[in-house]
C-alpha cells in the first residue's frame, strides 16, 4: 500500500478507535427563562454542531450494560420527561431524560414466535439470546412444550444467553431489578425454563398436583434454585443479584422478619444461606435484605452480593422512603453493582430492571409509572457516569408498551397528571377544563383499558365527573375505556437508545431479538 493510501486511512482509524465520547448531557434545546424567537433557532444550531462531533465507535466493548425499563414504551418515556421537567420548576416537554440524549436511537418490534402483543418472558428472552421466544417461556427456544418439566429436555431446548456467554468469556456479571429477582426479565438472564411462574419448588409441586402426577415427577429447577445452582462459571462470574421475591428463597419452616410470612419453598432450602456458603462463605459473600446492610457492603472486599429487598416487589419508588426496613433505590443499587463488577480487568455484563413501571401500569396509575420512570432515568445517568463510553456499551430499552395515552390538546405546561386546559384565550387568562360531549372535564393521561374505568350504572353517569378531584395524587387512577382488573401491554414497537462502542449499530426499525446481536459483536463474541 502507498503512503498516499496509508496515511488517511491511520488518519480514519485513530479517528474511529480515538474517537470522543458522544456529548450526552447538552444543553436544553431553549435557555432558562424567557424564550426569544432567536432561542429556537439557536437551539437548532447547537444540535448541529454536537450532532457533528459524533463518530461511530467501532472499538470492542469491555463492558456491556442492559438497561430494561418494563412496560416503557414511547409514551411513557414522553410523560415521564414532562413530568421530571415540572418537577423541576420548567414547563416539562422541553426536558430531557437522561438517555435520550444517547446518540443512536431505533425501534424494537416485540411481536414474540407467537403472540402480536407480547409478555415479558418471551421479549426478555429475544433480548437477551437472540431468538425469538413463547409467551411465558424463559431462554427455551420455540419448539418447547408448554409444561415441559423435564430437566433433561429442558437442557436440549436452552439458548445460551449473553449472561452466560460473558461469563465464560470470564467477565463478572451482575442482574438488578426492582421486580422479583425471579420475574420474567431478570429471570431470562440467568435460567431456562418453560413456565415463568415456577419461580419456586412450590409452584412446580402445584403444577403436578394439577396434572394429576406423583411429586417429583417434574424435574426441572424452579427459577429460584437456577440461580443459586448456576454452572460452575456462571457462579463464579455472578457478582451481585439485587431486587425482591424473598419468599422464593425461603423454605416455608423459616418466617420473613420484615411480614412475618413463611417462605415458598417446600423443598426445605434456605437459597439465601446456600449463596454465601457456596461463594466462599461469609468472607467473600454478603446476603442482605435491610438498606442498612446493604449500605454497609464494600464493594471492595465483597465478592459475591445477594440482596432481596422485599417479601414479593420491591417498592415503588413513590413508596420506598416509608418502607419500613428501608430499601436501596435502583441508582443505589446500580452503583454498587459497578463498583463490584467493574473489579475485573477483563469487564462485565449488567443486567438493570426498572421493574415496577410495568405493575404500575398494570394498576391503572400513572403516577407511580412515571416516578419509576425517572428513577430508572436516574440510575441509567450514574451508570453513564460511573463507566468510560469508550469502552462501556448502555442500550436502554423497553421489553413491550402499554396501552397509555397521551391525550386532548393541553396547553404547554399544563399539568401532566392533570385536567386538559388548552391554551389561554387572547387575554392571557388560563382557560378553564376542556370537556367533552357529556361536559364532563378529562385528565391528559387515560389508559386504553384497565381498572380505571368508572362503572357507569353504579354512579349513574356514563363517566366520573372530576372537577375538583386531585389527579395527580399518588394513587390516582386514570380513566380507562374498557373495564379490566388489570390494565394490559400493547403492541406498539418501543425504543431503543444506545451509546458506547458498537451503538452505532442500534439503528432503524430492528426486529427485537437483533438487540442480542449488537451486544455479541460488540463483545466480540
Amino acid at each position: 500500500m502507498n503512503s498516499s493510501i496509508r496515511k488517511p486511512l491511520a488518519a480514519l482509524l485513530a479517528a474511529i478507535f480515538a474517537a470522543p465520547a458522544a456529548p450526552l448531557y447538552a444543553a436544553d434545546p431553549v435557555v432558562q427563562g424567557p424564550e426569544s424567537v432567536q432561542d429556537w433557532f439557536d437551539g437548532g444550531q447547537r444540535f448541529i454542531r454536537e450532532s457533528k462531533q459524533i463518530f461511530a465507535n467501532a472499538r470492542r466493548a469491555k463492558n456491556v450494560i442492559l438497561f430494561v425499563g418494563d412496560g416503557m414504551g414511547v409514551s411513557t418515556v414522553t410523560a415521564a420527561r414532562i413530568l421530571e421537567g415540572q418537577m423541576n420548576g420548567k414547563p416539562g416537554e422541553e426536558n430531557s431524560l437522561s438517555f435520550e440524549k444517547f446518540p443512536y436511537l431505533a425501534l424494537s418490534k416485540t411481536y414474540s414466535w407467537d403472540q402480536q402483543t407480547s409478555d415479558s418472558a418471551p421479549t426478555m428472552t429475544a433480548m437477551v439470546t437472540g431468538y425469538k421466544g413463547r409467551e411465558g417461556q424463559l431462554s427455551v427456544n420455540h419448539t418447547t412444550a408448554r409444561g415441559e418439566c423435564d430437566a433433561n429436555v429442558t437442557a436440549t431446548k436452552s439458548l445460551q444467553t449473553i449472561l452466560e456467554q460473558a461469563a465464560a468469556a470470564g467477565k463478572s456479571t451482575g442482574v438488578v431489578s426492582t421486580a422479583r429477582i425471579t420475574h420474567a426479565t431478570p429471570a431470562a438472564t440467568y435460567s431456562h425454563i418453560s413456565v415463568r411462574d415456577w419461580e419456586s419448588d412450590r409452584e412446580i409441586r402445584a403444577f403436578e398436583a394439577a396434572q394429576g402426577l406423583p411429586s417429583g415427577t417434574c424435574t426441572v429447577k424452579d427459577v429460584a434454585s437456577q440461580l443459586i445452582d448456576a454452572s460452575p462459571a456462571v457462579r463464579s462470574s455472578l457478582k451481585v443479584a439485587l431486587g425482591g421475591g424473598r419468599s422464593y428463597f425461603l423454605p416455608n419452616t423459616v418466617t420473613d422478619e420484615e411480614n412475618n410470612r413463611a417462605g415458598a419453598r417446600r423443598d426445605g432450602r434456605h437459597l439465601p444461606n446456600e449463596w454465601v456458603s457456596t461463594r466462599g462463605g461469609p468472607s467473600q459473600a454478603a446476603y442482605v435484605w435491610r438498606k442498612a446492610e446493604f449500605d454497609a457492603v464494600n464493594p471492595a472486599t465483597t465478592e459475591h452480593l445477594l440482596g432481596l429487598f422485599e417479601n414479593s416487589h420491591m417498592q415503588y419508588e413513590a413508596d420506598r422512603p416509608a418502607d419500613r426496613s428501608g430499601e436501596p433505590s435502583l441508582t443505589d443499587m446500580t452503583d454498587k453493582s459497578i463498583r463490584m463488577l467493574s473489579k475485573n480487568r477483563d469487564g462485565f455484563f449488567l443486567h438493570v430492571e426498572a421493574g415496577r413501571i410495568d405493575h404500575a401500569h398494570h394498576a391503572g396509575n400513572a403516577k407511580r409509572a412515571l416516578l419509576d420512570t425517572i428513577e430508572f432515568s436516574k440510575a441509567i445517568k450514574r451508570a453513564y457516569e460511573m463507566t468510560d463510553p469508550k469502552d462501556t456499551l448502555i442500550i436502554v430499552t423497553a421489553d413491550h408498551s402499554h396501552v397509555f395515552t397521551i391525550a386532548g390538546y393541553p396547553h404547554r405546561g399544563n399539568d401532566i397528571l392533570g385536567l386538559v386546559k388548552e391554551v389561554p384565550n387572547m387575554d392571557g387568562q388560563p382557560t378553564a377544563p376542556s370537556r367533552d360531549n357529556l361536559g364532563l372535564p378529562y385528565t391528559t393521561l387515560g389508559y386504553q383499558n384497565g381498572p380505571g374505568w368508572r362503572d357507569a350504572i353504579a354512579t349513574g353517569q356514563k363517566r366520573p365527573d372530576l372537577t375538583g378531584v386531585n389527579t395527580a395524587a399518588t394513587s390516582f387512577l386514570q380513566e380507562a375505556a374498557i373495564p379490566m382488573g388489570s390494565e394490559t401491554h400493547a403492541g406498539e414497537d418501543v425504543a431503543i437508545f444506545a451509546t458506547g462502542p458498537k451503538s452505532y449499530l442500534v439503528h432503524g426499525v430492528m426486529e427485537q431479538n437483533w438487540i442480542y446481536h449488537v451486544m455479541k459483536e460488540a463483545f466480540g463474541f
